[in-house]
């Protein structure tokens, strides 16, 4: 298994900082808390998942990087490491509490980037996760440190540069400049950094401080230049500075290192076109990225036409101030460094557009949130799966701007068109915490407010808490008596019978299922509603015998999701067959459903439906006899519980059939050879635990 498989990809080359790294690695080994610091674009992130890269293998479960820089709630720190960590939010305690639980008994390195604007909650997060995990070293980046005991702090300075020479020879090379070579390579096609051009490159870095970030927007804007010429460039830059220097007063003094950096960037901006300089501003509302259609949703506007838009961001792209990668899906998101974004962020206020253009990100994002729900019981979701995980921040910040303007009602839509995030993915407490602020808000009865109330007792009983979804059931018995709506009706049913199956009433739960209509509406979320509820009622059947009438429920769900293209929900009904073929002592039959159910779930990385269905399966695999693989599927099945942190989801019917199987495997084959079996799936990764499911060996 790679222990390096959940840091980012470096998407540029990598130039020196070999003592970097090697200090930083000591470090780590003398410290379990090592904080690297240093001025905006010095290149703390880049430096951080590198040296992190080194480290992993040296550590039982490798190393984890979790992005800060797109969070500006500090509320939801604990969210956002639930979400990274692809931990299941299966509990009703705090998520730094399940962080830590999870951590316990790990031997692992947590990278959290980009500190500086959640100081005081990054502090406190790293005291607890260290008390609680003795084998957890943590490293962080910031602009200062988190003033924790025992924490190392490790200053990054600039690359090294070379000195000026008195003979008029080129200056011997330097990090530096190895860097302004290579992205001025990528920026100017067929570029080679000549011994003749040497001596002004040397000076274009000394200039800039040897901040990466400031040499790499120098570089960039070679392609502007006549002849792509560095001497030309080291000029234009010098002109730069000495304004800039004449301007404040400081003549003779050296500029500090966060100045040089904003003048490199100002300069860039000066270097831009208006609509280049307009469009970064708008741009700025955006977190953590956002495509071309964002791009031109919250871009435009006078003088810019919609319709340049994409000409004009690929300007930003070429000028470096804009990167571009791809997303996954045969397209191409952008995303801006924290630095840079800060200044547009800064000029955008000055343009007094700040309100107007979060304004469109909200309507953008809005749009967005809605066409998803409408759009996800069908072929296309495995796509929208991506889409909305790519722009989770920047579904928090328009729910952000929302709540802060007194749209409540509009933040109730967006959270409510999301559902399929808070129960689908993973972010169960987050959808838990917009709607809490929202429903507490906005009291009006309207649709909003009712499906906002579904989905919150949905989000009870996915976190394990039924009297929470009990209690919001009442509510939205209230709301639906007055309004007389059946798809108001049939979300009560849901959360009415779901609580009442977990509680094992799966009598009067059964009663509540058949209340439901036979068929589900043709549009809406309420679509997902009834496909859940007919998948839990075939539980509530199992539960009590019914093995025929379960499997004819989980089969009329599959036919819909056929007809409609679904996959998502098709997978519960999957996992739903395979338990009554199992129950009725069809083996093999159970493993082709179990089979076809991982392979639903999984794009989605929905580690609980994957958790559950593998051991159904390896049961399955030990009553056709196939003793070794069952005992292997076990130990596949326990890695990815204990990924989730929470095994078998607490659940005693799961923890007894589970405990009967491993009985059976061990008085088959023997406890040396179980052992053997089990280990080797546990060191399995999730990907090649799930490829090992889907073979029919």
């Amino acid at each position: 298994m790679s222990t390096t498989r959940y840091l980012p990809a470096e998407t540029t080359s990598f130039v020196g900082r070999a003592h970097e790294l090697d200090g930083i690695e000591k470090a780590l080994a003398d410290s379990r808390l090592v904080t690297l610091t240093g001025v905006g674009g010095v290149g703390k992130s880049r430096l951080a998942v590198r040296a992190a890269a080194r480290v992993a293998p040296t550590l039982a479960d490798g190393a984890r990087f979790v992005a800060l820089a797109p969070l500006r709630d500090a509320s939801l720190l604990g969210h956002v490491l639930l979400e990274d960590l692809r931990l299941a939010d299966q509990h009703s305690r705090s998520p730094e509490e399940l962080v830590a639980e999870w951590l316990a008994d790990k031997e692992l390195l947590l990278v959290l980037d980009s500190c500086e604007h959640l100081v005081e909650a990054c502090a406190r997060l790293v005291r607890t996760l260290l008390d609680a995990a003795p084998g957890l070293r943590i490293l962080t980046t910031s602009r200062q440190g988190l003033a924790v005991p025992g924490e190392l702090v490790f200053a990054v300075d600039p690359l090294p540069v070379p000195e000026p020479t008195t003979d008029g020879d080129a200056p011997a090379a330097g990090d530096a400049v190895a860097l302004f070579a290579e992205r001025a390579a990528e920026a100017v096609a067929g570029f080679a950094l000549a011994d003749t051009d040497r001596m002004a490159a040397a000076a274009v870095c000394r200039r800039l401080d040897g901040i990466p970030l400031a040499v790499e927007l120098a570089a960039a804007q070679l392609a502007e230049l006549p002849d792509h010429s560095v001497y030309e460039l080291n000029d234009r830059l010098q002109h730069r500075f000495e304004t800039l220097v004449a301007q404040s007063g400081t003549a003779g003094r050296t500029l500090p290192r966060h100045r040089t950096l904003r003048t490199t960037i100002g300069w860039s901006h000066e270097l831009c076109a208006p609509l280049e300089r307009l469009l970064w501003a708008r741009l700025s509302v955006c977190a953590g990225g956002f495509d071309l259609a964002g791009a031109q949703a919250i871009g435009c506007g006078v003088p810019l036409a919609v319709e340049r838009v994409a000409e004009v961001l690929a300007g930003l792209v070429t000028k470096s101030l804009v990167r571009k990668h791809p997303d996954g899906l045969g397209g191409e998101r952008y995303s801006m460094l924290d630095t840079v974004r800060e200044f547009g962020a800064h000029w955008l206020y000055e343009l007094g557009e700040e309100t107007e253009a979060r304004r469109r990100h909200l309507d953008f994002y809005r749009d967005l949130a809605c066409r998803a729900d409408t759009e996800w019981v069908g072929p296309n979701q495995v796509s929208w799966y991506a889409r909305l995980v790519a722009d989770r921040a920047n579904f928090r910040t328009a729910l952000r701007f929302c709540l802060s303007q007194g749209e409540e009602r509009t933040a109730l839509e967006i959270v409510g068109s999301l559902w399929m995030m808070w129960i689908g993915f993973g972010y169960a407490r987050e959808g838990a915490h917009y709607l809490d602020l929202s429903l507490d808000l906005y009291r009006e009865p309207c649709p909003e407010r009712a499906k906002g109330l579904w989905l919150r007792a949905v989000i009870g009983v996915v976190l394990g808490d039924i009297a929470v979804a009990q209690h919001i059931s009442a509510d939205l018995r209230q709301y639906a008596q007055a309004d007389g709506d059946a798809t108001t009706r049939l979300a009560l049913d849901h959360v009415w019978a779901i609580s009442l199956v977990l509680e094992g009433e799966h009598e009067q739960a059964t009663a509540a299922f058949h209340a439901a209509p036979d068929r589900p509406p043709e549009h809406g979320t309420y679509q997902a509603t009834w496909c859940m509820l007919r998948t839990a009622l075939a539980y509530a059947h199992i539960n009590r015998g019914e093995l025929a009438m379960a499997d004819a429920c989980a089969y009329e769900v599959i036919e819909e999701c056929e007809r409609r293209g679904d996959v998502w929900l098709r997978g519960y009904a999957d996992y739903i067959r395979a338990l009554t073929a199992l129950t009725t002592g069809h083996a093999d039959e159970a493993c082709e459903h179990a089979r076809t159910a991982i392979t639903h779930k999984s794009p989605f990385h929905d580690g609980l439906g994957v958790a559950m269905t593998v051991e159904v399966l390896a049961t399955a695999t030990t009553t056709t006899g196939r003793h070794p693989r069952a005992a292997r599927l076990l130990g596949v099945s326990q890695r990815m519980w204990h990924a989730l942190g929470r095994p078998q989801f607490g659940a005693p019917e799961i923890i007894e059939a589970r405990a009967a199987t491993e009985h059976q495997i061990r008085a088959a084959i023997g406890d040396t050879t179980y052992d053997t079996e089990y280990a080797a799936g546990r060191a399995m990764s999730p990907d090649d635990g799930i490829a090992y499911c889907l073979t029919r060996g």
